[in-house]
């Protein structure tokens, strides 16, 4: 009987342990707001979010979305998760200076818009309209990469297409084993 209840208490101890660990990467901030729309940003992608020496947490490499934002690499991966519960989110580029600036952002559905969708804007003075956010949206699981590595694929190749860029700056648009921090084999 002792034997037992000290197995009991060693497999309870285990069970303990290995639930803390998978808890505390559930809590673990995934997605950060982003003023003045409160887009979120993946905190889990290395070249949006890479981590500061510092705090040792993942930092966004922009502090705000909005359309004059100028993003250091692209695409960006942009999320509204009250509009899309489920998905999907969005990829964000620059437009070329010579195309007028900004940004654009792709949708699985309707391609390429500008940024910001019509119904982050209050339609009569034009100022933003920030999303209300779930209580825990930064604790919302990543993107899943099946799904989302064609369309990343799809994107980049008609960004391409519509802008003119040469095989270069083609080569600079990040993959979606690089947003994932997939590394290289």
């Amino acid at each position: 009987m002792r034997v037992k209840r000290q197995l009991l208490f060693a497999y309870m101890f285990v069970l303990a342990i290995v639930g803390s660990l998978l808890f505390a990467g559930l809590t673990q901030a995934q997605w950060a707001a982003l003023p003045p729309y409160n887009i979120l940003w993946p905190l889990w992608s290395p070249p949006l979010s890479p981590v500061n020496p510092t705090t040792g947490l993942p930092t966004p490499i922009i502090t705000e979305f909005s359309k004059n934002t100028i993003l250091p690499v692209q695409p960006a991966i942009i999320w509204d998760p009250v509009l899309n519960a489920k998905g999907p989110v969005w990829l964000a580029y620059n437009v070329p200076p010579a195309f007028g600036g900004g940004i654009t952002f792709f949708e699985d559905i309707y391609g390429f818009k500008p940024w910001p969708p019509p119904y982050l804007v209050d339609p009569a003075t034009g100022a933003p309209l920030p999303i209300t956010l779930p209580i825990g949206y930064s604790t919302l699981l990543p993107t899943k990469l099946t799904h989302f590595a064609t369309t990343i694929d799809t994107a980049n190749l008609t960004y391409a297409f519509l802008y003119g860029l040469t095989p270069a700056e083609f080569l600079t648009l990040l993959t979606p084993a690089q947003l994932w921090g997939i590394p290289y084999i």
